[in-house]
């Protein structure tokens, strides 16, 4: 996008290529890609502050804690307008080291971008991820800039670990299947999960309206290779083996196979 033309307020809504249903704008200097039937609320929103700010400012919002706090707040908009919608609002932050060292600032064009692409991809190809409504990019200084992420929030559910906790065995028996039903769909879409860990496999509802989701899809990527199915569930096998050995979550080598066997079938 045209670094003078984000300047302006009344920079004309751009359709994204290859993203139907998506826009992209600019408000105040901040660079949005947006749902087409958001454009106008976040427009008002971002008059003011940015997104993670206007969410912060909601009375009594949900708090959720990752790499900082996330908002659970209501979007006024919606697809039947005028909504509201069910959303999570959070700031993009760096893990590890560098989360003393920039913190919330990252290179240009930041992560949001990205991860608004990699879950419009996986949506495609069949993967349960949150929806992106809207990313919003704010420069700062230089090459760097802060990011905010608005995604339609999920059903009521938990992480794997304490939806595993909080069910007998016929219940577990029903989050392995869901769970490898994402790891085909994952491999279907040649998608690699760098950081498929249990706290990344969202689980809502109960019974025959389980259903799983993929978290932090900005550390997918797309190789190309043959192997991803099996790199995924290594990845995440030795993530519950770290969790039973640290945490002491009940989950055996049974049930990791039980989860191997069900991601190898055939759809």
């Amino acid at each position: 996008m045209d670094e003078e033309r984000t300047k302006s307020s009344d920079y004309s809504p751009v359709t994204v290529t290859g993203m139907a249903g998506y826009v992209r704008f600019a408000v105040n200097g901040a660079r949005v890609v947006a749902r087409e039937w958001g454009e106008a609320a976040i427009r008002d929103l971002l008059a003011f502050g940015t997104l993670y700010d206007w969410a912060a400012a909601q009375q009594s919002p949900d708090l959720m804690q990752g790499r900082g706090v996330s908002y659970g707040v209501m979007f006024p908009s919606g697809v039947e307008s005028p909504g509201p919608t069910a959303v999570v609002v959070r700031r993009n932050r760096h893990g590890g080291m560098l989360r003393f060292l920039t913190g919330d600032c990252f290179l240009k064009p930041t992560r949001a971008l990205l991860e608004l692409e990699t879950s419009v991809r996986l949506a495609a190809a069949g993967v349960s991820t949150p929806e992106v409504i809207a990313c919003a990019v704010y420069p700062i200084a230089g090459v760097f800039a802060r990011s905010d992420v608005m995604t339609r929030r999920l059903p009521e559910g938990a992480d794997f670990p304490a939806a595993w906790r909080n069910v007998d065995h016929s219940g577990r028996q029903l989050i392995l299947a869901e769970v490898a039903a994402l790891l085909r769909a994952l491999a279907r879409a040649g998608a690699r999960h760098a950081d498929l860990n249990l706290k990344n496999i969202y689980i809502s509802g109960n019974g025959t309206t389980l259903r799983g989701y993929v978290l932090d899809v900005d550390r997918v990527t797309f190789p190309g290779a043959g192997d991803v199915g099996e790199r995924n569930f290594r990845r995440l096998a030795r993530s519950a083996r770290k969790w039973r050995d640290r945490w002491g979550l009940d989950i055996g080598e049974d049930a990791l196979a039980r989860l191997a066997d069900l991601a190898r079938e055939k759809a």
